[in-house]
């Protein structure tokens, strides 16, 4: 088993199919040697990881382990913890950040492959909720992108009238992005704003202020009410160091050292193709924390692309029980 972290260029630079079953599989050597929570796990399922020969063969770790664990690989100081959004210390995921760098690289990278230049954009965001979390994610994700950005744009809470009056005032200048928390855009497409001249980025879900809906209805609601005429969506987790982004039709693409797989309900372990299943994650950018996660997500792949159609009840992941204790 690898003793030493893969490099960040061998994870940024991949191109091939190869290059990623390649780096895929000292990822996963690499955190089960030094991943104590993943490599009990891998133990458990009785896995021979030295019969690992390609990326399909490895096991996802259910992501509840986050929520009970300290799912970290390596020994290296803590550089800060992101921590999920959740209404008790009990239910939230926590993920300790070794360094910030590669969580940079990821996200600048995988945004300008899927969007082109981050300083092309203004960049308005409204995630009200987010801002009780300080240490969310989502919140220094699009921090950064802001601070990237280097154009007008910025947070906005409730203050509505100010967010619309300020993006008209940027679109003869920039291309306007408006990313938000899918029940704050719900609220604002209410105003009937005309937005039509802003690419639309949904993301985060309802979070308990609205009732859930499929992201078809969503995105229906969305476009008659913004006048968008398609609106986006950013696929991420407090768990995860990467993201995909879809441009429209609810269809989403991966940077290449991330991608998506899909298995059997309440099975991490077997895989299935053509049809809807739990969500794995292959994040290869996660290599200090665990890059092999199955969440409690529902979709189907397309060959490069991927759909979310749910997710799952309160389901419990085969392989929870090492939870206890």
């Amino acid at each position: 088993m690898a003793d030493n972290p893969v490099s960040y260029d061998s994870i940024f630079s991949i191109k091939s199919e190869n290059d990623f079953n390649e780096t895929a599989l000292a990822v996963f050597r690499y955190q089960y040697s030094q991943n104590e929570v993943y490599r009990d796990f891998v133990n458990y399922l009785k896995i021979d990881p030295h019969k690992i020969e390609n990326f399909l063969q490895i096991p996802f770790l259910p992501i509840q382990f986050f929520k009970s664990h300290r799912v970290i690989s390596g020994n290296n100081p803590v550089q800060t913890t992101f921590f999920s959004s959740g209404t008790t210390q009990t239910e939230l995921s926590q993920h300790h950040i070794f360094d910030l760098e590669i969580y940079n690289q990821s996200l600048l990278h995988g945004f300008e492959l899927a969007f082109g230049p981050v300083d092309s954009y203004s960049i308005f965001a409204l995630l009200p909720s987010y801002h009780q979390n300080k240490n969310s994610s989502l919140l220094y994700m699009v921090d950064k992108l802001i601070q990237q950005s280097g154009n007008a744009g910025g947070f906005f809470l409730e203050n509505h009238h100010e967010l619309i009056e300020a993006i008209h005032l940027q679109k003869k200048f920039k291309k306007i992005m408006l990313i938000g928390v899918s029940y704050a855009l719900l609220d604002l497409a209410e105003m009937k704003p005309d937005l039509s001249s802003c690419m639309i980025i949904e993301t985060g879900g309802m979070k308990g202020r609205r009732k859930e809906i499929t992201k078809a209805d969503l995105h229906k609601i969305l476009k008659t009410g913004l006048n968008a005429p398609s609106i986006g969506s950013e696929y991420g987790m407090t768990e995860l160091l990467s993201q995909a982004w879809s441009k429209g039709d609810g269809l989403f693409n991966c940077p290449p050292w991330m991608k998506v797989l899909t298995r059997e309900y309440n099975d991490p372990l077997e895989l299935i193709t053509e049809k809807t299943g739990g969500i794995n994650v292959i994040d290869l950018a996660n290599i200090h924390s665990c890059s092999f996660i199955a969440t409690q997500d529902l979709g189907l792949v397309h060959g490069n692309q991927f759909e979310i159609a749910g997710r799952f009840d309160n389901a419990d992941l085969r392989g929870c029980n090492l939870l206890v204790g």
